[in-house]
């Protein structure tokens, strides 16, 4: 990347780091503090997009070293893109952050049980399926027998950390959609479309039934559904993490899966993931140039499932919902895909919903990834935050985008409901597919 014309000397090492290029459009006038949550939270200057930032630009300079404290700011960012849609300057800082931290993953030495548990969680189990399906089934060993449970109290025993880790572990599904890849699902009706079906990682274990309902959901307006065999994790956790080289590889399967035919729209359900998906070419901007162009043409087609269904016409033959509903925008679609009125338009179309906006939706809920498990303290903070703003709505039905909102704000349902109350959260799709089933 091109380095400041005045600083030809940096502390970054070689190949991708953050460039004068995009850092050297902020004109640090502030109006992302109050759009940063950890800014909102902590009030420290270095905790914040700016702060980051100057931080970033003292280490390509050669005045910071990339060591602990420079390590610490960074990794304490959600990554949630807050502070694009609040500046004024166009900043791209997405790309700032994820270039620091692959230059942090491979120029910085974390401490060894740390390293251990990226390389094996991150590198080991998710980015491969077969393993990732085993490590599957041994969970849902463990949850229905009752073992972890047991380890979560054994764990709360000796730390509060843990307890609160323990209740964010996503329940493994009977049925695997594993079984589902390499299968298509005919149109119900007038086939209009032919789309492909993107169903992740995580999403084929703990949210098979959110990923049958998305295919339902698009059968019902006309799609043809393929769910193409050649397809895995989308490589978001890897990209957030700096593990760049594995998101490439992970990328480029995903991108040889997908455009081996032509489709209308490639659709996914998960917003995090399709920031990522959109965004390939990045990867391959500086590396690997051969499959910049492919991956050009797989972002093209990519459309999240809110935005693909608000962009047809739809079908409106749902029965009516009497129900007082929310929606918490996930960050990664509305800051990072621009993605708002979408969502709402299709709450609007569902007959009987009593919808109420929530207050500082724009707000991350905490989950980020794993970031909810690695920085957990920030991550409940932030959660208790937007509890108490879904408290004020009233609603009964709090409906996301993301697998990831879904599992952080039952969380905070779980700890937060008493006296009675009955509340829901589910993904925006899965209501809509219950409001065909008629």
């Amino acid at each position: 990347m091109t380095q400041s014309p005045d600083h030809p000397i940096s502390n970054f090492g070689p190949g991708e780091a953050p460039s004068w290029d995009y850092y050297s459009k902020c004109i640090h006038c502030g109006l992302c503090l109050n759009a940063c949550p950890t800014y909102r939270e902590l009030g420290q200057e270095m905790d914040s997009p700016r702060g980051r930032i100057y931080q970033v630009i003292q280490v390509e300079q050669g005045r910071l070293p990339l060591g602990e404290s420079v390590v610490r700011h960074l990794d304490l960012c959600l990554d949630c893109r807050a502070c694009e849609t609040a500046c004024p300057s166009g900043v791209e800082y997405g790309r700032l952050i994820e270039a620091a931290r692959g230059q942090i993953d491979r120029f910085y030495s974390r401490p060894p049980f740390e390293h251990w548990m990226r390389e094996v969680l991150l590198g080991e189990v998710i980015a491969h399926p077969g393993r990732l399906k085993l490590a599957g089934k041994l969970m849902r060993f463990a949850q229905r027998t009752g073992l972890e449970t047991l380890a979560a109290r054994l764990g709360g025993l000796f730390s509060a950390r843990m307890k609160s880790i323990a209740r964010l572990a996503p329940r493994m599904e009977e049925r695997f959609f594993f079984d589902r890849l390499g299968t298509e699902v005919p149109a119900v009706g007038e086939r209009k479309y032919r789309v492909a079906f993107f169903a992740g990682c995580i999403g084929n274990l703990a949210f098979a039934r959110l990923n049958e309902a998305t295919v339902r959901v698009l059968a019902r307006n006309g799609c043809d559904v393929v769910i193409p065999r050649d397809q895995g994790c989308c490589g978001a956790l890897h990209v957030h993490a700096g593990m760049r080289d594995l998101a490439r590889k992970l990328a480029r399967r995903n991108i040889r899966g997908f455009l081996s035919e032509r489709f209308d729209a490639i659709v996914t359900n998960a917003a995090g993931c399709g920031s990522v998906l959109k965004e390939y070419p990045q990867l391959f901007e500086e590396e690997q140039q051969e499959s910049l162009e492919p991956a050009r043409q797989f972002a093209a087609r990519l459309k999240d499932v809110t935005e693909f269904l608000a962009g047809i016409e739809l079908n409106r033959d749902f029965r009516p919902m009497r129900e007082r509903v929310t929606y918490q925008d996930p960050c990664h679609l509305l800051h990072a895909q621009r993605i708002r009125t979408a969502p709402r338009r299709l709450i609007a179309a569902v007959p009987g919903v009593n919808f109420v906006e929530l207050k500082e939706t724009e707000i991350c809920c905490g989950s980020a990834g794993i970031y909810n498990v690695a920085h957990n303290e920030m991550a409940e903070r932030l959660l208790a935050n937007k509890m108490q703003r879904i408290d004020e709505t009233g609603a009964s039905t709090i409906l996301t985008a993301n697998p990831g909102c879904m599992l952080q704000l039952r969380a905070g349902v779980a700890a937060s409901d008493n006296g009675g109350r009955k509340r829901r959260v589910m993904h925006l799709v899965e209501f809509l597919d219950e409001a065909y089933d008629t």
